[in-house]
């Protein structure tokens, strides 16, 4: 299992911590920046994860902001991606079972760490389910292939 993971300003803070988290679990992370606290835009490390995944076939992502929502918004325009904004174990549960999503997005600004990493193992213990579930992300699809 390989995750990308980004974040911008105001994210960075988690970053490392994540990165932590998932290598203690065995998961290789590959860290596409900022590597700085200095102001940026969420846009460009949200493409460039969403791009990462995307070319990455099995891989996953991670983008961090404030709230996670410009991070998510950002990375569902970039073809073929299905970035979640979660805010707990249940929502990140759901992100995965039902909408087969390759990126989790969450807010350093809204989640404590605790909360964060009971996101993450959700997340990566999370299989998509098949029947009703998978043709509605077939459909999802359909949407992007007709919008690009």
């Amino acid at each position: 299992m390989k995750f990308y993971i980004a974040t911008d300003h105001a994210g960075i803070r988690y970053k490392e911590f994540v990165k932590e988290l998932l290598e203690s679990k065995g998961i290789e992370v590959e860290d596409l920046g900022p590597y700085t606290p200095d102001r940026v835009d969420y846009p460009d490390y949200a493409k460039k994860c969403a791009e990462a995944v995307r070319e990455d076939a099995g891989s996953f992502g991670i983008l961090i902001c404030g709230t996670g929502i410009g991070m998510s918004i950002a990375a569902n325009k970039v073809k073929g991606i299905r970035a979640a904004l979660c805010h707990d174990a249940y929502t990140a549960e759901m992100a995965r079972a039902h909408n087969n999503a390759q990126i989790l997005c969450f807010g350093e600004r809204v989640l404590g760490q605790g909360v964060v990493e009971s996101v993450i193992d959700a997340f990566i213990n999370t299989q998509p389910e098949e029947g009703r579930h998978a043709e509605r992300v077939a459909k999802i699809m359909q949407i992007d292939e007709a919008n690009n």
